[in-house]
């Protein structure tokens, strides 16, 4: 009988959703708390804004240089073996990072830490369509997202606060602790898999084959499109306002200017909401209406006024988290083949325009200022929206009148590759 994935009424759907949501939570604090201290850090080792963002973007190169690794290890050894070997050795790495004794160690081991956290986001959506079952993956990727966004928020939040007060080694020990503590609750809850079997005749030519068949499809091009431009103006924001907020304009102190990042929780909302969304909308509404959003949010960081900066951080970060949930499910629901390698190339655009632009608008702010590095992101999001326009599936009436995107529908079907996850036979 084939294995049709864990409904929201069983036990241990729940427990995927929270052992997701830890992994999540244990990823992106490390991933991104060096973020919430980028001022602290920039001083303490007397380095420029764009080389101290370098310890965001080094870290997100790693992943973006990982995923496929990940895809076809866990080809081998099982999706949630590899998810856990991951979560265990970038904890350790978190450790070693807050340890390092200069800005070049720190950068290299940035670099090998995010390689380690490649590991669960090339994993937990592609994991969620072998165990879950399909009328609820939409939902249940939604719930990992919102997880992401806890996490993310949770590290800059820990560690720029503290930075301010203990400085920047304890603040990031002390992120590494409670990512420890997140991981071990990830280890412990997440179910035996059911859904997916590894095995050894993964190869290297079946990744090729399955990177081969996802770059043929113009949507999936369009989607990956999306991550890479999206991800590179929503990192850059973050990057830089703390800049601003803390120089003479505003002359926030570090304490003050790092809360910037509880806007996070705008996210945590958008990318939970995108789950009910997308079924009555359809899938290319939703994304197109986050990257307006997001526009709009990033334009009203503009203003002098810190109300209204905050009021627009919080719109861009909720039009962001909603179009990258739109864009990460949409992936997973459209590839029925090398669906493990489809999930990674999403990772390695998303991760690739973080590390690229997240660093090269550091120029822009030294440079021009903050007007110019809300105009690059602009740009970047009318560029995705003109390719979801144009090279994503529009909306069809299905079933009893209710208006959804081909791919929404696809998500409420049992997909081909229940069994054969990423890889071609």
């Amino acid at each position: 009988m084939t294995w049709a994935g864990h409904l929201p009424a069983s036990r241990e759907y729940r427990r995927i959703l929270v052992g997701l949501g830890a992994a999540g939570i244990a990823t992106f604090a490390q991933l991104y708390s060096p973020q919430g201290l980028l001022p602290t850090l920039a001083r303490g080792l007397e380095v420029s804004p764009a080389d101290a963002a370098l310890s965001v973007s080094l870290a997100t190169l790693g992943v973006a240089v990982a995923v496929l690794p990940w895809s076809w290890i866990a080809d081998r050894v099982g999706r949630l073996r590899a998810m856990q070997v991951a979560i265990v050795a970038s904890t350790v790495l978190g450790v070693a990072v807050a340890l390092a004794p200069g800005i070049e160690a720190l950068l290299a081991l940035r670099l090998v830490e995010g390689m380690a956290l490649g590991g669960l986001p090339a994993l937990a959506v592609t994991y969620l369509h072998d165990e879950v079952h399909a009328r609820h993956t939409a939902a249940a990727a939604a719930a990992y997202i919102s997880g992401t966004t806890i996490g993310g928020a949770a590290g800059r939040l820990i560690a720029g606060p503290l930075a301010g007060v203990v400085g920047w080694r304890p603040a990031l020990l002390t992120v590494a602790a409670v990512c420890a503590v997140a991981s071990v609750v990830f280890l412990r809850l997440m179910p035996r898999a059911r859904g997916y079997r590894p095995t050894t005749a993964a190869t290297a030519r079946t990744v090729v084959d399955g990177i081969r068949t996802s770059l043929r499809d113009p949507a999936l091009l369009a989607l990956y499109g999306q991550g890479a431009l999206l991800m590179g103006g929503f990192v850059a924001v973050y990057n830089y306002l703390a800049f601003r907020l803390e120089g003479p304009e505003f002359a926030l102190p570090a304490t003050v200017g790092s809360l910037i990042f509880a806007a996070y929780a705008a996210g945590t909302v958008s990318s939970r909401l995108t789950g009910r969304w997308v079924p009555r909308l359809g899938r290319r509404r939703v994304l197109a209406s986050g990257t307006v959003t997001m526009a709009v949010g990033a334009l009203l960081t503009l203003s002098g006024a810190l109300p209204v900066v905050v009021v627009g951080l919080l719109v861009l970060t909720a039009g962001f988290f909603a179009a990258h949930a739109t864009a990460s499910a949409w992936v997973g629901a459209r590839a029925t083949t090398g669906r493990a390698q489809a999930t990674a190339l999403y990772n390695v655009a998303y991760y690739s325009g973080s590390a690229l632009v997240g660093w090269l608008l550091g120029y822009a702010w030294s440079g021009p200022g903050w007007r110019a590095v809300v105009g690059a992101v602009v740009v970047l999001a009318a560029v995705a929206l003109a390719l979801a326009l144009t090279a994503l599936p529009g909306r069809d009436r299905i079933g009893t009148g209710v208006t959804v995107s081909p791919e929404a529908r696809a998500v409420h079907a049992v997909p081909h590759e229940r069994r054969s996850g990423g890889g071609t036979a």
